[in-house]
């Protein structure tokens, strides 16, 4: 799959459960899913037949967390590809609504996708309980819509003139 090929061949579109696909890529690649029973929506890149990328979600009401995305492709191609790959994942995740208001992630050393994706480092406070098995360290945050973050209602109140 050379960069050349991956725009005009690469096909994006919804996976189905029961997530086989996705989840042999993400073993492969080493990185964790939740239990099967909780992913609720996920997308994939195709090379032809090949599944080359999958990125899953867990919702919790109107939240999700995303897993992923994770991209396999060969050693000889430019390693811009895989972003490519993950960034088009990613927007047809969040493209794809389904009535949730915040979408939540680790970052994974992808900060450049999930700016450019709208994302937000947001404090894990914000991060629903039904969501908070997922390991790693930092969250990013994107809300849909006209939702604003706020963070009215989190912690001890502050006198006016204090530091929190």
């Amino acid at each position: 799959m050379a960069r050349s090929r991956a725009e005009a061949e690469v096909a994006y579109r919804a996976l189905r459960a029961p997530w086989e696909a996705a989840l042999s890529l993400f073993r492969f690649a080493g990185a964790w899913v939740p239990p099967i029973e909780r992913v609720a929506r996920g997308w994939g890149a195709w090379d032809a037949d090949t599944l080359c990328g999958a990125l899953l979600a867990e919702r919790a009401g109107k939240s999700a967390m995303l897993h992923g995305p994770v991209v396999v492709i060969p050693s000889d191609a430019p390693a811009e590809l895989a972003f490519d790959v993950a960034d088009h994942l990613v927007s047809a995740l969040l493209a794809e609504g389904d009535q949730i208001d915040t979408v939540f992630t680790r970052p994974q050393g992808l900060d450049r996708i999930w700016v450019r994706s709208g994302f937000i480092p947001v404090p894990e406070a914000e991060l629903p309980a039904a969501l908070r098995e997922c390991p790693g360290v930092g969250l990013y945050g994107w809300r849909g819509g006209t939702a604003l973050w706020s963070a009215a209602g989190r912690g001890p109140r502050a006198r006016p003139g204090s530091i929190r």
